[in-house]
């Protein structure tokens, strides 16, 4: 650990906050040193300086604000599942700072005027930063160029395989028309639709497990040949979303002038050999999760620098739905509150540094999508904090949950690393599992929308 920064920045004080005595993740390395908080903003490093208000961070590990760029809180449509405001706090007492959520909602998030309608529901009731996803169709595959210019909105979503009502761009020649429409990264769920419908006869009635055979690795890769070969011809950068084979990522390292990547903490943590025996549907989720090789190759890869972000996938289902027999089973599990319980549990075990999993889960989402003064722990930044014990064990139990659906794939699992607070803009969001009177969650600013094209 390094000796105490120097005090760097604003110096005028007093300050409104001031975190003291913490292991501060700065961008050049940790320091322990106290952060001061001004108006919102990181104002200053290191130091002495009076604050209006002191937390004790010692023994703790500061993190710059998690991020979490893709969530499911099937608002509107489905809230018995989830909703923008369950969702958000799931993510806050998770260590969350912010999320991009995405558009398969009940009226699908495809128009202007659904946007706004998020945006409206948000306000007031999200716990966390937030921005939306449009969603491309071919009724609006023409529009994506203006649609991903609306504040608030993380980008454009393509489903190339099954998914809610008209968010389906299957087709080379459909896909080729969005991509051509707009200038910001597109997003993509990569599984060839072809390959689906061909393979359905693979499905085992009440067999989980015949899922990854259905949803098989050629299926992943396939797409992912074919969004990138349009990609290079349109010129258009693209982000694969939620990496499930080795092979995807290993043609992707070939692509890294268009092609971004994201995995998720199921697929580096869930093995199917185990995971399908113990848990059956409640495993089950698009893309699938694979064999313990397949998650063994995923990690050999986040060594190699490869993956860009760590996103959830959360995807909430009830219970009762989650039970019926497979192939009725809806595929989907929650994970925005154990994204950094469980990738924290993973640096106790060696398998990445802290660095990493802060470049993945911070500086990663504001480098891709032009995040506007988030991402990193410097002056001049949005004060958004996730503050950790990297030494605590403990074990994720159902009560600790917040999401609607009251359940997750890791009940029980006795992990090392917990998140202890969670500071949004310089407020205290919630420390040690409580939460604050009410939320404050604000739309995410990006450089693309605060800026006219060139």
């Amino acid at each position: 650990m390094a000796p105490s920064a120097p005090f760097i920045g604003d110096q005028r004080g007093p300050f409104d906050l001031a975190l003291k005595g913490g292991s501060v993740v700065l961008p050049d390395g940790t320091v322990e040193t106290t952060v001061y908080v001004k108006n919102g903003t990181i104002a200053a490093i290191g130091g002495q300086a009076d604050a209006a208000r002191t937390i004790d961070c010692t023994g703790l590990t500061i993190l710059p604000g998690v991020i979490d760029t893709q969530v499911h809180f099937r608002e509107p449509g489905a809230e018995e599942n989830e909703n923008l405001e369950s969702g958000s706090r799931a993510a806050v007492l998770g260590g969350v700072t912010g999320v991009f959520e995405m558009p398969n909602t009940k009226p699908t998030t495809s128009t202007p005027e659904a946007v706004a309608d998020k945006l409206a529901r948000a306000k007031g009731r999200m716990w966390c930063e937030h921005a939306f996803y449009v969603g491309a169709t071919v009724d609006n595959a023409d529009q994506c160029g203006e649609l991903e210019k609306l504040p608030g909105t993380a980008g454009i979503k393509v489903f190339m395989g099954s998914s809610t009502g008209s968010l389906l761009v299957s087709e080379d020649s459909m896909l080729e028309r969005v991509l051509k429409s707009g200038r910001r990264r597109v997003a993509i769920h990569a599984e060839d639709e072809t390959r689906l419908k061909e393979r359905m006869g693979e499905r085992i009635e009440g067999d989980p497990s015949s899922h990854p055979v259905w949803r098989d690795d050629e299926t992943a890769l396939r797409a992912t040949t074919r969004v990138l070969h349009l990609a290079r011809k349109t010129g258009r950068r693209v982000h694969v979303l939620h990496i499930t084979t080795p092979a995807e990522l290993a043609l992707i390292a070939q692509h890294r002038d268009v092609a971004s990547c994201e995995v998720t903490p199921q697929h580096l943590t869930l093995a199917g050999e185990e995971a399908y025996a113990r848990l059956g549907t409640f495993a089950q989720m698009n893309p699938p999760i694979r064999s313990g090789a397949h998650r063994d190759g995923l990690w050999h890869w986040v060594s190699q620098g490869l993956p860009d972000v760590i996103g959830s996938d959360h995807a909430p289902h009830s219970k009762e739905a989650k039970a019926r027999t497979y192939p009725a089973s809806p595929s989907g599990m929650p994970g925005v509150q154990t994204l950094l319980p469980l990738m924290l549990n993973h640096v106790a075990h060696h398998r990445l540094t802290l660095r990493r999993l802060v470049d993945l889960t911070s500086a990663g989402p504001q480098r891709l999508f032009g995040l506007v003064r988030k991402g990193r722990i410097a002056v001049g930044y949005d004060a958004d904090f996730t503050i950790v014990d990297l030494k605590a064990q403990w074990t994720i139990k159902e009560e600790w949950l917040a999401s609607r659906c009251g359940w997750s794939p890791f009940t029980g699992n006795t992990i090392t690393g917990r998140p202890v607070g969670t500071i949004i803009r310089g407020n205290q969001v919630m420390w040690e599992g409580t939460l604050a009177d009410q939320a404050i969650g604000e739309p995410f600013r990006f450089d693309a929308t605060d800026r006219p094209a060139d």
